[in-house]
């Protein structure tokens, strides 16, 4: 079938996003109006003598049911607000955030699958109507679902095992027009947390997602990836094999995903993967030039050698802008080594509050302080329960709120998303390791900075540590964890 027509059906049929504008537009909008209808059905039940709790708990539980089941229908773009919204997650009560966190897992494992009927057309879209001459199997049959397309198994005309990504027909256009709309969602923020800026996240959503259509490029960033990370010891990044259009050809990796290894990990094992998740990313940019912006757990898996596999290089930035290292280093330093004085001159000179503005500096100060804790200590451990803390903190809906007086550089919008899903995942896994010397030995800056403050405060030092992986660039898999 033509794809124009598999794009023309009813919104949507066969597994290909629906892409009609009042069809997309509807279904987000009924997001909000579902929740109101919800609240006001609630004050009926109250009045009725149910218990305001359950109430609550059946209004919250049906909301993020209802939240994540549009999103995942709409996928593209939508899927990845549900992606970064699960952050908000953390700022809930561990019993609050339980229909959220079930509704998160069903988005992300249970995405509409595209019909064999789609897929060979944008097959034939991509790589012509004798694509089927580049395979000597292809399985019809979803392997794995992306946020704007989903993942097939097949095997290359030379014999290797490979994975066919293919985009959803339709998807640039309809993701395109959903960017819109999804600022409006702004009004579910008291679902996942009252006076959360919850606008700001999805505007920098909509920044990325346009870019993570172009596969053109994503297929440029995993060769540099995958060419940094040759005969890595620690890291196997699958080589790419062809692209064409909207389809990407590369190698299959098979392993053990990340998400088995947080439900079912032993603590040594969640430890290891969360360090060497903290060591690629902290690398790549030394290694790469880029940033990978994307590091949920579905682009993880852990190979049989051990190796950690990362896939999906579609959220990739050049890294670092100009002056990062400056303001890692002074800002850093102050916060560590500095009084009151030298943080506000820090952050004012790079752009974290505006010239004339006032802000409770003391109240930054002491935010800094606690959630710096790990990289003050040889040794920390990341959990939810302390993420969850400083999350809170940060989105507590005061107007006293130091961090809803501070400003943020657009430049450092990729980086702030790099930041928050990983320390989600990290934390997830309840990371414990030396986390302070691997963010040493990537960054001289970082250094620089805890070797004055070991010497201030009487610290016990790891920089040992940090000179012995320094020297030992392809070191052994266990040098940080074991």
């Amino acid at each position: 079938m033509p794809i124009r027509r598999i794009l023309e059906r009813n919104g949507g049929d066969g597994g290909s996003p629906p892409i009609r504008a009042a069809v997309r537009n509807a279904r987000i909008a009924s997001l909000p109006v579902a929740f109101a209808g919800r609240q006001a059905a609630g004050v009926g039940k109250r009045a009725l003598g149910r218990s305001p709790a359950d109430v609550d708990a059946e209004i919250r539980m049906r909301t993020a049911q209802h939240i994540f089941e549009v999103l995942g229908e709409l996928k593209g773009c939508a899927t990845k607000l549900g992606q970064l919204l699960s952050l908000y997650e953390l700022a809930l009560p561990a019993e609050i955030a339980s229909p959220y966190r079930t509704a998160l897992t069903q988005l992300q494992d249970s995405v509409p699958t595209m019909l064999p009927g789609t897929v060979h057309a944008a097959m034939i879209a991509g790589l012509g109507e004798d694509w089927r001459r580049h395979f000597t199997e292809f399985d019809d049959r979803r392997a794995a679902a992306a946020s704007i397309g989903q993942v097939h198994r097949a095997v290359w005309r030379d014999g290797r095992p490979v994975a066919v990504k293919v985009m959803y027909p339709g998807a640039h256009t309809a993701v395109l027009a959903d960017l819109e709309q999804l600022r409006r969602l702004s009004v579910l923020a008291t679902v996942f947390a009252p006076g959360a800026d919850v606008p700001a996240v999805t505007e920098a959503i909509c920044t990325c997602v346009a870019d993570e259509l172009d596969y053109a490029a994503e297929a440029e960033h995993q060769r540099r990836f995958a060419q940094a990370y040759a005969g890595d010891p620690d890291f196997a990044i699958p080589d790419v094999i062809t692209q064409q259009g909207d389809v990407i050809v590369t190698e299959w990796l098979t392993g053990t995903p990340v998400s088995r290894i947080i439900d079912t990990g032993t603590p040594e094992e969640r430890s290891r993967v969360g360090m060497l998740i903290i060591r690629f990313l902290l690398s790549a940019w030394t290694r790469t030039g880029l940033l990978y912006c994307d590091p949920h757990p579905g682009n993880f898996r852990i190979l049989p050698d051990g190796r950690l596999g990362v896939v999906d290089f579609g959220a990739c930035t050049p890294w670092p802008p100009p002056g990062f290292e400056e303001l890692v280093g002074e800002v850093m330093d102050a916060a560590f080594n500095g009084g009151i004085p030298e943080l506000d001159a820090a952050v004012r000179r790079h752009g974290f509050v505006r010239p004339s503005r006032d802000y409770d500096v003391a109240a930054l100060a002491a935010g800094l302080d606690a959630v710096g804790e790990p990289l003050t200590v040889p040794t920390f451990r990341l959990t939810t329960d302390w993420l969850r803390g400083h999350v809170r903190s940060v989105l507590a809906p005061r107007l006293s709120n130091v961090h809803r007086q501070l400003d943020m550089p657009a430049y450092f919008t990729p980086f702030a998303r790099c930041f928050l899903t990983a320390l989600g995942v990290v934390c997830q896994l309840g990371t414990e390791g030396p986390i302070r010397a691997e963010f040493a030995r990537w960054s001289p800056e970082l250094a620089e900075v805890f070797d004055r403050y070991d010497r201030d405060y009487a610290q016990p030092t790891d920089l040992a540590v940090v000179r012995r992986l320094r020297t030992a660039p392809t070191a052994r898999r266990t040098s940080i964890v074991g």
